[in-house]
This record gives C-alpha cells, structure tokens and sequence, in this order.
C-alpha cells in the first residue's frame, strides 16, 4: 500500500481481527485513520468494546453510529420477506449495498474523510483503459482515456468476498480502499498476533443477525419467530403424496436437511408450489429435476457502469464458493409488449433490466432471490439477482 500522509480514511470496524489489521495496515501507509462502528442489532456490546479497545491501541478516533432501524428495514425485513414470497434472499448483498456503502459513505462524507475502508478480501484497480471494454465496444477517444475502477478477487481464493460486492458503482468506488485484498488470512492473523491487537476470538457468521445472547439462532426457528406457517403436503413429481411439510418458506431448493419424511429418502426439495402449498420432492440428488442450463437474472449492475456488448460470453457464479460456469449472458426482453423499444441503447441501463443466461453446462440448484456474479477469471463484471 503506497505511503499517503494527506489522506483521511474512515474504516468500518467490527471488532474483528480483519477490520483491526485493515487499520494498522492504513495507519502504517501514513494515512490518517478514523474508526467506525455500527450498532445493527442488540448484539453488538461485545464487538463494541472489542473494536473500540483496538482503536485505543492504534490511536485512533473511534465513533460508533447506530444503524440499527435501517439494518432492521433495509436487511432483515428484506430477509424474512424473501422467504415469505417464496425466494431465498442474499442478506450480505444487501447489506453491503445499502448499510455498509450506503450508511457508512455518508458517514465518511460527514467527518470529512476522503476514503472509506473495510476489511473485505478483495482488490481494487484503477486503469485508464480496458482492452475488454474496447474489444466489445465502439467507443470514442475521450472514453477510452476514462478512469476506470475494476474489482478482482482477493488473493486468497477461500476469504475472496467478491460475490457479495457486485453492486459496487463507480462513484462510489473511488472512495473505497480494500487494504485486505493482496493478502491471505493466515498473513493477517500473524500480523493481528504480532502488533497485540485485541480482537474479537470467533469470527462472524454469515448471517450476523442470527444471535441472541450471544447464541446462535438457528435458521428456521427465526422464520418461524416472524412468519406464520402453513402445513402442507409433499409430494413427488409423479403427485404421490409422501408426507407434509412444516411450512413452505423453510425450504430451498435442492435442501436435504429438514424434508422429514419417515422411513424412505433422502429427499430433495425440487419445487415450492406457494400456490397450492405444496412441497414437490425428489430422491435422487443428481435428480434432472434439481439441474437447470438457463435462468433468467435481473437488477443487474456493471462494475464500470457501462453494458458489455451482447450476447456476452463470460463465467457466472450462481452461489457463495461456488464454481464458475461458462455462459452467454443476452437481453431478456420485458413481458410487456412491445419489446424491442424496451431494450436501451448499448452503454446505457436497459429497461426492465432482465438477462438470459446459458450455461455451457447445467448447474444444481439455482435458486430464485440469490445472486448471479459474472466474472472475467478473476475481474467482477457484475450481477444481478436470479429471477
């Protein structure tokens, strides 16, 4: 990281050991470093002290701010929501778009820092030109020349969050710093362990809201807490009664744990019929039933703001860790008639914003409400959620 004393970041602190060495690493580079924590739900007390003890240790300002009513609208509500509309939402997409670049940007703005920094595992570049982009369009002198802010995987290829920072505009990016994304997790330990940072002992879980007291939730049961149940029967493909489920939203596709049929199985969820409040199964995991070579994905968003030229051939990542899949991504036009003057013009956003992706070969569970990321090996080129 280049040395910058006349710079101000305000970083996103989480009483974690990755947040706390992204600040020793920013303060090492010269910069002048700012520490914010966000109260966004009731358990916050324990990371609280352990954020604000490594602020103290860095000397650096600490401000907590409380997030808590828009984390509540914003990421929870849109999470149990989802479930109850019959599609398994994406939580840290969220979060990352609205609270974490959403609240914390105009944080940063308000105590007049230059940039704001997370402990994310992933890289940032800037270039002032991409072959890409001039091999798929027609562009002119001038936009050639643009800076542009291209995302890449972090190094370590089992932490790289890149999946969950799709959203990620170009305003906003040149305002972001990722000091994490050249590194490995095992470096940052060691770096936590030699500079006596008092962090936090466990990691965070996916899904942070998932506690109480300090206890995990499981999953289901905080469904159950805020949505109503209904009962209903599962069924085969063929219409074979089986058993009953407990209630649709807790099901996914492609989940074996929880379809609780006596004496036969495994069992596989192969369709949520919200309908007629059926749960369709199947007993085989390599059932043709769970596998799908095309999907439809809208609320896309292009990391350089502009659309590629279509179709595009490119590789998409369907889930969280998941192994990309070569695809041709091409517009979907809106069910509305009449399409054609629907589609924008290439480079701009194209209404109804829905694509069709082919998958060069199927893939098991594609699930409605989770995110499709696109990459370039190891370039974000965007995504969208999976329709």
């Amino acid at each position: 990281m280049k040395v910058n004393n006349t710079k101000t970041v305000v970083i996103a602190m989480s009483g974690g050991v990755d947040s706390s060495v992204a600040a020793h690493l920013l303060k090492q580079a010269g910069y002048k470093v700012m520490g914010v924590f966000m109260r966004l739900h009731d358990n916050y007390e324990e990371a609280e002290r352990a954020a604000r003890a490594v602020c103290k240790k860095l000397s650096i300002k600490f401000y907590p701010v409380s997030a808590k009513e828009s984390f509540e609208r914003e990421v929870v509500d849109y999470f149990t929501k989802s479930y109850a509309k019959g599609i398994t939402p994406n939580p840290c997409v969220v979060c990352n778009k609205s609270i974490k670049f959403g609240v914390l940007l105009k944080m940063m703005k308000e105590l007049q820092g230059d940039y704001l920094a997370t402990g994310h595992y992933i890289r940032k570049q800037k270039t002032e030109n991409r072959k890409q982009e001039i091999e798929n369009r027609k562009q002119t002198a001038d936009s050639r020349q643009q800076k542009v802010f291209n995302l890449f995987k972090g190094v370590d290829k089992e932490k790289d969050q890149s999946y969950f920072l799709y959203t990620l505009e170009q305003e906003q990016l040149k305002h972001l710093l990722f000091p994490l994304g050249e590194y490995t997790k095992e470096e940052i330990k060691k770096i936590a362990k030699k500079q006596g940072l008092p962090t936090l002992k466990t990691e965070s879980q996916d899904v942070c809201f998932l506690v109480n007291e300090g206890k995990i939730i499981e999953h289901n049961n905080f469904l159950r807490e805020r949505l109503k149940m209904t009962a209903g029967d599962i069924k085969d493909l063929n219409g074979k009664k089986l058993g009953e489920h407990k209630g649709l939203p807790l099901y996914t596709i492609g989940q074996r744990r929880g379809v609780e049929i006596g004496g036969t199985g495994p069992y596989y969820v192969a369709r949520c019929d919200y309908k007629t409040n059926i749960l369709y199964v199947v007993n085989d995991p390599d059932d043709p039933a769970l596998f799908s070579d095309e999907f439809i994905v809208s609320k896309l968003n292009w990391i350089s703001g502009k659309e590629p030229k279509m179709p595009y051939n490119t590789e998409v990542v369907i889930r969280y860790r998941h192994k990309a899949i070569k695809c041709t991504l091409s517009p979907q036009p809106p069910l509305t008639s009449p399409p054609a003057p629907l589609l924008a013009r290439r480079g701009e956003k194209r209404r109804g914003g829905a694509y069709m992706v082919k998958l060069k070969s199927p893939a098991r569970a594609v699930t409605p409400g989770q995110s499709a990321v696109f990459y370039d090996k190891n370039r974000v080129i965007g995504g969208g959620v999976i329709n």
